[in-house]
């Protein structure tokens, strides 16, 4: 009986060790997430404020860009909020993201604003 119960504290440490590994790997891409955002806002927001025409982003703009990766999309999407969509224009974005070299499928969400299959 006390083999039983030894297995059992044994497999429940092993679970809380997966699932605290889990939840620190999450915070570990979520400051990540948070330091990409703040580059990009840092060097690429006169290019993307709604005010005014498309503009060719910056070296340093692009270099922020250059920072992001596909995978790193959604939680950097998730991050746009009704408040930055006020400020930010999507559409100006995906131009700038897509003119640093970023591939931005068509689809992909953030916010509210969906990029669609033929955005140029």
């Amino acid at each position: 009986m006390a083999t039983t119960n030894t297995h059992r504290h044994v497999l429940a440490l092993a679970m809380l060790l997966v699932v605290g590994i889990h939840i620190l790997g999450n915070q570990k891409v979520a400051a990540s997430c948070n330091e990409t955002v703040t580059s990009l806002v840092s060097k690429c927001s006169p290019f993307v404020r709604i005010p005014g025409p498309r503009v060719l982003p910056s070296d340093a703009c692009c270099q922020a860009v250059k920072q992001v990766t596909v995978g790193d999309l959604p939680c950097v999407c998730k991050l746009v909020t009704p408040a930055t969509q006020k400020v930010f224009s999507m559409e100006k974005a995906v131009f700038v993201a897509r003119t640093c070299g970023l591939t931005i499928p068509p689809g992909t969400v953030c916010g509210s604003y969906t990029v669609p299959p033929n955005f140029v």
